[in-house]
């Protein structure tokens, strides 16, 4: 992403409340595509989350996520998180190998996002849960395709 790759506009500009990003051609999707396939995934933001108070150990890791995470699972979600320069593993010369994961500078920088995403979910549960549910109604045994 070079610098001047998009544009922000301003909410007296766009008659919106908020910035708005926008790319210079439909294309180049801003470089959000990048990010948003690692981190929509569904193990990475629960990997961040659980690095965030500090160092972790492999099974310490796997038992902490919710959702019951397989062990190659989690070491293909580590392994892109590392390649991302968002976890860093360390390698103990033990037998057995004793393996370490925390989050990088740039990992940890991530977590202010992460928990501003948290904390609008759960301030906007309640008016999603209504209109999930005015939805439903309105639209009985259409069912949701996906």
């Amino acid at each position: 992403m070079s610098v001047g790759h998009t544009g922000v506009t301003t909410s007296a500009e766009s008659g919106s409340a908020g910035p708005v990003i926008v790319c210079e051609t439909p294309q180049d999707e801003c470089g959000v595509r990048d990010v948003l396939d690692r981190l929509g995934d569904k193990w990475s933001v629960y990997v961040v989350v659980e690095l965030t108070p500090g160092t972790k150990r492999f099974k310490e890791l796997q038992r902490a996520i919710p959702g019951n995470i397989s062990q190659r699972m989690l070491t293909l979600t580590v392994r892109r998180l590392e390649r991302d320069g968002l976890v860093k593993r360390t390698v103990y010369p033990t037998v057995p190998p004793q393996v370490e994961y925390e989050l990088t500078e740039l990992g940890r920088s991530l977590t202010h996002l992460v928990k501003a995403l948290a904390d609008w979910s759960i301030a906007h549960r309640p008016a999603i849960a209504a209109s999930q549910a005015a939805w439903d109604a309105a639209h009985t045994g259409e069912g949701m395709r996906g």
